[in-house]
């Protein structure tokens, strides 16, 4: 008997890295997870590692649609979403702060910040009107704490990503 039987898990950036792993790891200890990722190749390869507890689902967290697309998938499978694990995140090379493009900041933003809010958003009101709960896991970085040279807006995003976690954590016990 895994630590998560029972639940049922989406983790986004799960195609490669740390989303690979987290979604692994969920399913060795018996969770159901949804492999989310705007790579096919990396998300399916993922699920293979596990097919009986990991299902594919492409997804661009910067879009409400996938994740309102990426929540029903999961309920329609698995009948719930226990977990979020808001993985999915991106930089852009280590560079000085005025060769930083708008293109550049823009895409850290989006996918580091929006990604989470936009997936707060999906998750919360299943997890309510559930009236059983569930966790929200936000991965950061060190760079929220402690900023590294030449990644200004990259750490800013991770420090965004941070500060939501003590906030959220209240919203979700004044519902639940």
């Amino acid at each position: 008997m895994g630590r998560l039987d029972g639940k049922v898990a989406i983790v986004t950036g799960a195609g490669s890295g740390f989303g690979a792993g987290i979604s692994t790891a969920f399913a060795s200890e018996g969770a159901k997870v949804l492999v989310c990722d705007i790579s096919q190749t990396g998300g399916e390869a993922t699920v293979q590692t596990n097919p009986s507890s990991l299902a594919f689902h492409k997804m661009d967290v910067t879009q409400a649609a996938d994740w309102k697309s990426s929540v029903d998938a999961a309920v329609q499978k698995w009948g719930k979403v226990d977990i979020l694990v808001n993985n999915a995140g991106t930089s852009y090379r280590n560079k000085p702060t005025l060769e930083v493009t708008e293109e550049d900041f823009q895409k850290t933003f989006d996918v580091n910040v929006k990604g989470v809010y936009l997936g707060c958003n999906a998750f919360i009101p299943q997890a309510i009107e559930r009236k059983e709960g569930g966790v929200i896991i936000n991965i950061a970085s060190v760079g929220a704490t402690r900023p590294r040279p030449g990644l200004v807006w990259y750490n800013a995003s991770k420090g965004a990503v941070w500060n939501v976690g003590t906030p959220l954590s209240f919203v979700l016990r004044m519902f639940l």
